[in-house]
C-alpha cells in the first residue's frame, strides 16, 4: 500500500515498523469526531473557493455515506494506513477518486489530531459529568433519610466526635460537586479549536477559521498556530480532573470497605457488588470498592505520564504526542465504568442504624462536649480540656464511659459538675447541638441538603 506521505521516499516502510507506527488500533474510537471535522473543513474549502463546490458537495456527501458504514460495521480499517485519520482519507479516495485528495488541502495531521482530540475530550467531559450528577444525586436523597442517623466521626482512624450519616455522606457531595467545577472549568479550555493551525505556521490559503470553530461547536480558534498543535495540556488538565473524581471514589471505598467488615458491621453491601471466596464460605468481599480503590493507582499512573511524555517537547508537533491517546482514553474509560458502579452500590448497601449508633457512644465521643459543658459552666477551656482528659484517663481505668460515671465520681474531679452534664453528653444532644453552618445538626444538614437540590436542577437544566 502507498503511503499518502510517501512522495520523497523511495522504499516502503518496514511490516514491524508500521506496526509500531500506528495508532489506528486505538485512536479508531475517534472516527466520528475525525469525519465531523473533515466536513467542516470541506465545507469551508468549498466556502471560501479553495476548491469548486461541488467538490466540497462531493466530499461531504462521501463522508456521510463513510461515517455511517462505519457505524454498521461495513468497514475494516487498515494498519498500514496508520491512523484515523489516513484511514478515512484512503477510503474516501478509494470511493470519489481525485475529488477526494483535495480534502487535505490547508490541513495537517497535526492540526486534525489535535482537533479530534478536543472533539473526543468534550464529549466525554459532558458524559462523566452526567454520571457524576447522578452519583451526588444518590448521595443527596440518601443524606435525606439519614439526618438523624448517629455514628461516630473519624479523626487519625480513632473516634473523635459524633456526626450523622447524613452529614458524612454530604463531604462527598462536595467533593464531587467541587469536581464537577473542574470539569467545566477543563471544558472551557479544551473548547477552542485548533484546525487551520496547518502542521505548525497555518497555510497559505484563504481559510476561515471562525467558520469551522462555529460549525463544529467551539468557542472559538487556537490565538497562535504553534501552540495549537503542539500542545496536550488540555489532556493533562482531564487526567488530573479525573484523577481527583478518582481519589474521592477511592476514600469513600476505603470506608466502605471498612465499614463492610466485621470489625466496623455499619452496613451491609448488596450481594450483587460483593463477591465471595473461592475457599472460605463464609466470606463476602467488598471487591467492587476495592477495584476501584485499586483503578484510583491506574488513573494516577496516566496522569504522569502525560506530564512526563510532554515535559521535554521542543515547539512544535512531536510524534510522542501520539502517546497520549491511549492515556486519556483509558482514563476516561475506567472513570466511566466505576462511576456508575460506585452510584449503584452506595444505592444499593444496607445502613446498619443500631451498630453506628453503639460505636458513636463508645470511643469517648462526647468528651469534646462534655468540656464544652464546663467552659459554659464558667471554666476556662484549657482547664476543661484537663478536668475531662483527668475523667476519660479514670473512665479507661475503670472499663466505663462518661455516660455511666455517677455525679460523685464527676465531682470526685471537679466541684463544678452537677446533673445537667448528662444531657449535654448523650450522642443525640452532641449532634442536636452543633447549629453551626455546615454541621452535623438535623437542620443544617436539611438546609444544606436542600442547597444541593436547587444546585442540581440548575446543573440539569445545562449541558456544561
Amino acid at each position: 500500500m502507498s503511503k499518502l506521505w510517501g512522495g520523497r521516499f523511495t522504499k516502503q516502510t518496514d511490516r514491524f515498523t508500521d506496526h509500531f507506527h500506528s495508532s489506528i488500533s486505538f485512536d479508531s474510537r475517534m472516527y466520528r469526531e475525525d469525519i465531523t471535522g473533515s466536513m467542516a473543513h470541506a465545507k469551508m474549502l468549498g466556502k471560501q473557493g479553495i476548491i469548486s463546490q461541488e467538490d466540497a458537495d462531493t466530499i461531504v456527501s462521501a463522508l456521510t455515506e463513510i461515517l455511517a458504514d462505519i457505524e454498521a460495521g461495513k468497514v475494516t480499517f487498515d494498519e498500514q494506513a496508520e491512523d484515523i485519520h489516513m484511514n478515512v482519507e484512503t477510503i474516501l479516495i478509494q470511493r470519489i477518486g481525485d475529488v477526494g485528495k483535495r480534502l487535505h488541502t490547508g490541513r495537517s495531521r497535526n492540526d486534525q489530531v489535535a482537533l479530534d482530540t478536543r472533539m473526543y475530550a468534550k464529549k466525554e467531559i459532558i458524559a462523566i459529568r452526567k454520571l457524576l450528577l447522578n452519583l451526588i444525586q444518590e448521595l443527596n436523597e440518601l443524606a435525606k433519610v439519614h439526618t438523624q442517623t448517629i455514628l461516630p466521626g473519624y479523626t487519625h482512624l480513632q473516634r473523635a466526635q459524633p456526626v450523622t450519616l447524613a452529614h458524612h455522606l454530604l463531604a462527598y457531595v462536595e467533593m464531587f460537586k467541587r469536581d464537577m467545577g473542574r470539569l467545566s472549568d477543563c471544558y472551557g479550555r479544551t473548547n477552542i479549536c485548533p484546525l487551520g493551525s496547518g502542521a505548525l505556521a497555518t497555510t497559505t490559503y484563504p481559510l476561515d477559521r471562525a467558520f469551522v470553530a462555529e460549525q463544529l461547536g467551539f468557542a472559538g480558534f487556537s490565538q497562535n498556530s504553534m501552540d495549537g498543535v503542539s500542545d496536550r495540556d488540555f489532556c493533562v488538565e482531564l487526567a488530573s480532573c479525573l484523577s481527583m473524581v478518582m481519589m474521592h471514589l477511592s476514600r469513600f471505598c476505603e470506608e466502605i470497605i471498612l465499614w463492610s467488615s466485621h470489625e466496623f458491621r455499619f452496613i451491609e453491601l448488596d450481594d450483587a457488588y460483593a463477591t465471595g471466596s473461592s475457599i472460605m464460605p463464609q466470606k463476602k468481599n467488598p471487591d467492587m470498592a476495592e477495584l476501584i480503590r485499586g483503578k484510583t493507582g491506574r488513573v494516577y499512573g496516566h496522569l504522569m505520564g502525560l506530564l512526563t511524555t510532554m515535559k521535554g517537547l521542543p515547539l512544535a508537533y512531536n510524534k510522542d504526542m501520539q502517546e497520549d491517546k491511549e492515556a486519556i482514553f483509558d482514563t476516561i474509560d475506567t472513570v466511566k465504568m466505576c462511576l456508575p458502579v460506585f452510584t449503584n452500590m452506595i444505592a444499593t448497601m444496607q445502613v446498619r442504624k443500631e451498630n453506628m449508633l453503639q460505636a458513636a457512644k463508645g470511643g469517648f465521643t462526647n468528651a469534646t462536649d462534655a468540656a464544652d459543658w464546663l467552659v459554659k459552666q464558667g471554666v476556662p477551656f484549657r482547664d476543661a480540656h484537663a478536668i475531662i482528659g483527668q475523667l476519660v484517663l479514670y473512665c479507661i481505668e475503670h472499663h466505663t464511659n462518661l455516660d455511666d460515671l455517677s455525679l460523685e465520681e464527676y465531682q470526685a474531679i471537679s466541684p463544678v459538675f452537677n446533673e445537667s452534664v448528662y444531657d449535654a453528653i448523650s450522642v443525640e444532644q452532641c449532634v442536636k447541638a452543633r447549629k453551626v453552618p455546615g454541621g452535623p445538626a438535623k437542620e443544617m444538614t436539611e438546609a444544606g441538603i436542600a442547597l444541593n437540590d436547587a444546585w442540581l436542577k440548575e446543573q440539569e437544566a445545562k449541558e456544561i
